[in-house]
């Protein structure tokens, strides 16, 4: 009896299961979408090369099944997955033919069971490195492509085959605080490939370079704890990888794929249906729906970061000067910024680019203004809280000045609310970018943005609704990236959640 219900216990608590449930579910709602868009209502003919991917999907979602029924037989049985069991994540590897990033995610954390935080970047590092050659790779279905096309994806290529070698070695060779001593090379080289915008390589490549220097053993503890906390929730990892593979797409694609396919009108191809040489169809410009949306990934990220940054360093001085000085100044800059408040943000931005036009720059600024009380509020609790350390108070026997206090010893210790705040309002800075460009008070209007050609696909919803339907997913996506990634921060830096 005690036995059964060890195993019972060990099947609650196991993370890999509900992964695997996670997974299967998922990767059959996608299968699911491949059929609906399989048949063609205009021709009533099959789609060959979709329902071809309805097939793979549902066969990885079968098999995917299969492995979660096995893992809680194992669990229930024995308490722990078995070696079997774990070797049957070899063979969904072969679902990453299919672009099925999902089930391949599980399969190397299947595989694994020992999963050091090194084992997690490698994973997504190489995973998102290969999303980017396939993403790509529809370049070659097009009329022409970009002058620095067969380059740039060699160049990738060669970083896809670099990072493999690294996850085998970061395996073999990596434990939870150490690392050998040859690895701090391989530590720079990842975190200079980290420049195509693959922020995986940049976390792998520091937390080997911390791992081989032998770093302070505390240090490290603190890294991978958090780590650690971040990487067992899936929704947080699928998040960030999306938003870095929107990153690295954003920077790569300047080299792989042609601006022309997304700005210039062609008029021998208006309203084409999604094909291989138009995965997203096109528009009644002729232009490629899915260019645009590649490039307008670019936009959105940079609107959403920078109105998101700007606010938070001005909203974190003014509210961190707030809360530690006396209360006159208190009084002085709250109430300001209380009055800034009163004003809802979509409006304000509204009339500030309606005063000063529409363009990137002045998005960035009418969308961050509104959003200055709000970091001022959580910079100014926090700075009143950590206030009454008692480092702090030795901090002022010690004669240390007001200025060093302030920003070496208490900002650096009440910035991780900062951190999951801006993360979690990014994504609302996307939805504002989108919406007023909808409008038509966000970026220029011939600009590939998001919320552009999401207004151009509103027009044909009942005759084209692929042209709204796939920026409005990119939407959706982005967002709710940056909300799982933030509840993810959110329990990892909050300590009162341990």
């Amino acid at each position: 009896m005690k036995k059964s219900f060890n195993n019972r216990h060990a099947l609650i608590i196991s993370k890999d299961y509900p992964q695997a449930n996670f997974t299967w579910v998922l990767s059959l709602a996608i299968a699911v979408i491949f059929l609906w868009n399989s048949f063609s209502t205009k021709t009533d003919g099959l789609n060959p090369v979709v329902f071809t991917l309805f097939c793979a999907y549902t066969l990885t979602s079968i098999f995917q099944l299969f492995i979660a029924r096995k893992m809680k037989k194992d669990l229930l049985d024995t308490g722990e997955i078995s070696k079997m069991t774990r070797r049957l994540g070899y063979v969904q590897l072969v679902s990453l033919l299919t672009g099925n990033i999902f089930t391949a995610a599980f399969a190397f954390n299947l595989i694994n069971k020992r999963k050091t935080p090194e084992y997690t970047f490698a994973v997504y590092m190489l995973l998102t490195q290969i999303a980017v050659l396939a993403i790509s790779s529809v370049n070659l279905f097009k009329p022409y492509v970009s002058d620095t096309f067969l380059i740039a994806m060699g160049i990738l290529l060669l970083f896809a085959l670099f990072y493999l070698v690294v996850l085998i070695l970061s395996v073999l060779y990596v434990n939870e605080y150490s690392a050998p001593r040859w690895m701090s090379i391989l530590s720079i080289v990842l975190m200079v490939t980290a420049a195509t915008g693959n922020l995986f390589a940049l976390l792998l490549g520091w937390s080997l370079f911390m791992k081989s220097r032998r770093f302070d053993s505390s240090r490290l503890m603190k890294w991978n704890v958090m780590w650690e906390k971040i990487t067992r929730n899936s929704t947080a990892v699928l998040g960030m990888f999306f938003i870095l593979l929107m990153l690295v797409i954003s920077i790569t694609s300047r080299f792989t794929f042609d601006y022309a396919l997304a700005v210039e009108n062609n008029y021998g191809a208006i309203l084409q249906a999604p094909s291989l040489a138009y995965p997203f169809g096109t528009d009644n410009f002729g232009r490629d729906v899915f260019s645009r949306i590649v490039f307008g990934a670019r936009i959105s990220l940079l609107v959403g970061l920078a109105s998101t940054l700007l606010p938070g360093l001005i909203g974190g001085f003014l509210g961190a000067i707030a809360g530690y000085y006396s209360t006159r100044i208190d009084n002085w800059i709250m109430r300001l910024l209380d009055i800034l408040y009163s004003i809802p943000g979509i409006l304000l931005a509204i009339a500030i680019i309606a005063a000063f036009g529409a363009n990137t720059v002045n998005l960035i600024i009418a969308l961050s203004v509104g959003s200055i009380p709000t970091y001022a509020r959580t910079m100014r609790a926090n700075v009143l809280m950590v206030s009454n350390y008692d480092f702090v108070d030795s901090a002022k026997a010690l004669g240390a000045s007001d200025f060093s206090i302030l920003f070496r010893q208490i900002v650096p210790n009440s910035l991780a609310p900062m951190i999951v705040k801006s993360t979690l309002t990014i994504g609302g800075a996307v939805i504002a970018t989108s919406s007023l460009s909808y409008l038509g008070l966000g970026v220029e209007p011939h600009i590939p943005e998001w919320g552009n050609i999401l207004k151009v696909g509103s027009t044909y919803l009942e005759t084209n609704s692929y042209l709204a339907i796939f920026p409005g997913l990119a939407i959706i996506l982005l967002v709710l990236s940056f909300n799982f990634l933030g509840d993810g921060l959110r329990d990892a830096l909050d300590p009162k959640l341990d």
